[in-house]
């Protein structure tokens, strides 16, 4: 896997990668690259739960994550909460142990950040 970071002016970046495939950031005006980074672990698990509902019928699946950071710099993420919500007909043991299983072997972000209490619970929304 390769990428390049690029400073376009003021607060911009241009993330690209082997692909040519890019994402911009504008570190005052938009996300930051640690909210990125958020968002990335919420993504990571996302696929891993989109994938394991296998053939189950669901409408819809969401993520919110919530964290808190260092005081002092390097800020990095101390803890990250995230609460995984399904929309449909889906147990929800089921997608508990999705989850477990993520955050325990799947998901290479989360599993980056090793001194981070990474805590979850899921919602099931009946349709």
């Amino acid at each position: 896997m390769q990428g390049r970071v690029e400073w376009t002016g003021g607060d911009g970046l241009l993330c690209t990668n082997s692909n040519g495939q890019s994402l911009e950031l504008d570190w005052e005006n938009g996300p930051s690259p640690m909210q990125v980074t958020l968002q990335m672990i919420g993504a990571c698990s996302l696929v891993d739960v989109v994938i394991g509902l296998k053939e189950r019928p669901f409408t819809k699946v969401w993520v919110e994550l919530d964290s808190t950071r260092a005081e002092t710099s390097p800020r990095v993420f101390k803890t990250v909460e995230m609460i995984y919500h399904v929309r449909g007909d889906v147990p929800e043991k089921l997608l508990e142990r999705i989850v477990e299983k993520s955050h325990e072997k799947l998901c290479s972000v989360s599993n980056m950040f090793v001194d981070v209490q990474i805590t979850s619970s899921v919602a099931v929304h009946r349709d």
